[in-house]
């Protein structure tokens, strides 16, 4: 079955029965085509009608699409939704002109609820959307989506009681231009167990041997881990990257995870490497690389826990280890001796001489550079990191072989 009619047809059940549960059925009704809800009032936002005022919509130029969009000048930010509650955004989409990775995620965004001064989201808009490295390509998921690699989607529900606030800077040394439209809804009140939606950005480049990365941490529950995207950009000059275990520690865990994955690929639900590709609830769809069978530069992938949510009640950590296969043949001793002394054997250790022509294979150790945006809803609205651009921005430039889009000479 294609993926789209897949999404279609099995997502809006298991977003219902599944990722929201029966206490919060009525805030999600609509996912239920067949209900018809009046208490909803529904909505949006867009630079014609910022406030989403009722027969506000399409007013420049007679109606005669005469806004849509507006020009950032570098360094500028600007408010995209100023709503006062309760209500919940539905859907975000945007559009910028394709350029430069460093300027393509040089575009980030903030939100905060309730009045509170610190956001709750605070990261680069491509990634925000699933798309790292400042690299949009063409996919969809159940809940984001690129299409085309150029318009793109969150259906991530953002529930808010009083009040929310959507801004955007455009960080880049150009200006930009910036289209965008929120769906939402009002409504008379918020079920008791709406969560708000929390989105942070962490990196390290690189990151330290033998400590793994940290995906989400630092959360106060009751809370959901509703999934991440994840960019490496590879480092390490070992066979493969992605050995590394996804661990869940929830409620109390300390040196061991309640949830520990199998590997890299396997957290995506894919096995034996890691291609470009997409599905409703997990994917990779950006493998940047020089060449078909070598190692790639980037690498972005993403996860959904719709169908198996993963809940906790106080406290929430999840790490990814930087576990690679290293594989050396003969001729190459020299090289495998080299590679030993600087990354340790992990596992069952370097298996020698498995086979005719084979000097050792086995896993080990690695650093890489890696970045993760994490999604978990907590009752409470609470404070994240503010986005480190610089960090952000750092080695992401095109390598020689990728090319500029099409139209980005002619948009910029």
């Amino acid at each position: 079955m294609p993926s789209n009619v897949f999404l279609v047809f099995f997502v809006p059940w298991w977003f219902i029965f599944c990722h929201i549960g029966v206490n919060c059925r009525r805030m999600w009704s609509p996912f239920d085509p067949a209900c018809i809800d009046p208490s909803l009032d529904c909505r949006a936002v867009t630079f014609e009608n910022p406030t989403g005022q009722r027969g506000g919509g399409g007013q420049a130029y007679g109606g005669r699409k005469g806004a849509p969009s507006r020009r950032l000048a570098a360094s500028e930010r600007v408010v995209l939704a100023d709503l006062h509650g309760p209500g919940t955004l539905r859907h975000v989409w945007m559009t910028f002109p394709p350029a430069p990775p460093e300027v393509m995620r040089a575009l980030w965004m903030e939100v905060f609820y309730d009045g509170e001064h610190e956001p709750s989201v605070s990261v680069p808009c491509l990634d925000f959307f699933g798309l790292p490295h400042g690299r949009p390509v063409a996919y969809a998921s159940a809940l984001t989506s690129a299409q085309e690699g150029r318009g793109f989607n969150a259906y991530l529900p953002m529930p808010f009681h009083d009040a929310v606030r959507v801004e955007l800077t455009n960080a880049s040394s150009r200006p930009m231009d910036l289209y965008y439209q929120i769906d939402y809804t009002l409504q008379p009140r918020l079920p008791d167990h709406a969560g708000y939606l929390h989105a942070t950005f962490r990196r390290e480049n690189p990151t330290v041997q033998q400590r793994d990365f940290v995906i989400a941490d630092g959360w106060r529950g009751p809370g959901r881990f509703l999934g991440c995207n994840v960019g490496v950009r590879v480092i390490d000059p070992g066979f493969w990257y992605g050995e590394g275990e996804v661990k869940v520690y929830r409620d109390g865990d300390e040196a061991l995870p309640t949830i520990c994955g199998t590997g890299l690929e396997d957290y995506v639900g894919s096995a034996w490497g890691l291609g470009a590709h997409h599905t409703p609830y997990a994917g990779a769809p950006l493998v940047v690389s020089p060449a078909p069978g070598r190692n790639p530069d980037f690498v972005g992938f993403y996860r959904w826990h719709l169908a198996d949510p993963i809940i906790f009640e106080r406290e929430l950590r999840v790490t990814i280890q930087q576990i690679g296969f290293a594989l050396f043949l003969t001729g190459q001793e020299a090289a495998f001796e080299q590679y030993a002394r600087t990354n340790p054997a992990a596992g069952a250790g370097w298996q020698h001489h498995p086979r005719p022509g084979v000097v050792a294979h086995g896993i080990a150790e690695r650093v890489d550079d890696y970045c993760a945006t994490a999604y978990v809803y907590c009752r409470t609205p609470q404070a994240v990191p503010r986005l480190d651009l610089t960090a952000a921005l750092a080695d992401i430039t095109r390598r020689p072989y990728e090319k500029p889009h099409a139209l980005e000479a002619f948009l910029s």
